[in-house]
C-alpha cells in the first residue's frame, strides 16, 4: 500500500521453502483470541511463483488486495538472474532485471514503485512499473535517490542524500507533472519522506542519525510535529488514511512502536510484542514481523513455528497481508494471509 519505507534493515531476510508447484497452499490457520468479538479465521497460502527460482518474496499489496509486487532470484551457472514479480490475483508476471531491485509500494491502479541502482553506478535509482513497462524515475544530482510510497492519485514521495551536502532532502514526484521530481522546500531540514496518504498528506522524519523528529505535511503545506511526550527521538515511517506509524525512544533497551492519529496528532503505543513495523492500512491495522496489530493488541500470524519463520511486509485496506515464509535450509516463498 501507499505507506511505507521498506528499508532492507527493517525487512526480515532469510532463506525458505520452495513449493512443489505453483500456488501450493501453506498449512496453517488461526482464530482470534476470545474477547467479546466474533472469531476471525486467519489463513495463509502461497502465492504462485516461478518454480525454477531459488527464492521468491512478496513486498507490497495495493489497497484493494488485488495487486501484489515482489522479487525472485534464479541462480545460474555463472550469474544470478534477478526477477521482479507482479501479481494480479493469482496471475503472476515476471520481469528480468540486470541487478537487484526491490518493490516498495503499489497503488490501486497496479502502479508499482521501487528502488535499485543506476546502470553504470551503485548510486540509488528508483523505478516505476506501469502498463507492463519498467522505467526509471527522474532524479536529482545526489549520492542516492530512494522512493518510499505512492498514493492512489499516483503521487510518489521519497528522499535524496547529499543533494545538500551531508543532509537528506524530502522529495515528491507529482502525478500532475509527469517526468518531474521536486524538493519539498517546506519540509524540515535533513528530512526523509516516508509515507503519503490519498489526500496528499505526507509523513516523515528529520534530523541527524539517532536524533530524529517526526513530522507531517498537510495538503496545504503546513508542517506539524508528530510527538510522544517523553520521547528522546521519533521516526515516522508510513501512513495511510488518517494514520501514521513509527518508532520512538522512551528509554529502556529497545524502541517503542507507536501509531499516530493524523487528525489531531494523538498517539497510541502498540503492543510491545510487535517486533517491527512495516505497514499500516487506512483502518489503522499494523503489520510487522510475524504479527498483525489492532488497537493496543496483536496476534501472531499463522504459518510459522519451530524452524519456520514468517514475515509480514504489507497490508491492504481489505485486510489482505503479504510477505514471506522461510523454512530453514530451504527456500523463501511469497505468501498471503487473509481473514487475519
Amino acid at each position: 500500500m501507499n505507506r511505507s519505507t521498506r528499508r532492507r534493515t527493517l525487512a526480515a531476510t532469510a532463506t525458505g521453502l520452495l513449493a512443489a508447484s505453483l500456488g501450493v497452499a501453506v498449512s496453517g490457520t488461526a482464530t482470534a483470541a476470545p474477547g467479546g468479538t466474533a472469531l476471525r479465521t486467519c489463513k495463509i497460502s502461497t502465492l504462485p511463483y516461478p518454480t525454477d527460482t531459488y527464492r521468491a518474496d512478496a513486498y507490497a499489496v495495493d489497497p484493494t488486495g488485488r495487486y501484489v509486487a515482489g522479487t525472485a532470484l534464479r541462480v545460474g551457472e555463472t550469474d544470478n538472474q534477478y526477477l521482479l514479480l507482479f501479481w494480479d490475483g493469482q496471475r503472476v508476471t515476471e520481469v528480468e532485471v540486470p541487478r537487484m531491485a526491490d518493490p516498495v509500494d503499489i497503488n490501486a491502479d497496479g502502479v508499482v514503485i521501487g528502488n535499485g541502482t543506476g546502470p553504470d553506478t551503485a548510486i540509488g535509482q528508483p523505478w516505476i512499473y506501469r502498463n507492463g513497462k519498467l522505467e526509471q524515475l527522474p532524479v536529482l544530482p545526489s549520492t542516492g535517490i530512494f522512493v518510499s510510497a505512492i498514493n492512489d492519485a499516483g503521487d510518489i514521495v521519497g528522499y535524496g542524500s547529499d543533494i545538500v551536502a551531508g543532509e537528506y532532502v524530502a522529495l515528491r514526484w507529482p502525478a500532475a507533472r509527469p517526468g518531474t521530481v521536486e524538493v519539498l522546500l517546506d519540509a524540515p531540514v535533513n528530512a526523509q519522506a516516508g509515507g503519503i496518504t490519498d489526500n496528499g498528506t505526507i509523513v516523515g522524519h528529520a534530523g541527524p542519525f539517532g536524533d530524529w523528529n517526526s513530522w507531517v505535511r498537510r495538503p496545504n503545506g503546513r508542517i506539524d510535529a508528530l510527538t510522544v511526550p517523553g520521547a528522546d527521538w521519533s521516526l515516522a515511517s508510513a501512513a495511510a488514511g488518517r494514520w501514521a506509524i513509527g518508532q520512538v525512544w522512551l528509554g529502556g533497551t529497545s524502541s517503542t512502536r507507536v501509531r499516530w492519529d493524523l487528525r489531531n496528532g494523538s498517539h497510541t503505543l502498540l503492543d510491545p510484542e510487535v517486533p517491527a513495523l512495516t505497514d499500516v492500512n487506512a483502518k489503522g491495522v499494523v503489520v510487522g514481523g510475524d504479527r498483525v496489530a489492532r488497537g493496543t493488541t496483536s496476534r501472531v500470524l499463522p504459518g510459522g513455528g519451530e524452524g519456520v519463520g514468517v514475515g509480514a511486509r504489507s497490508i491492504s485496506d481489505t485486510g489482505t497481508i503479504v510477505g514471506f515464509r522461510n523454512v530453514l535450509a530451504d527456500r523463501v516463498t511469497p505468501v498471503r494471509w487473509t481473514g487475519c
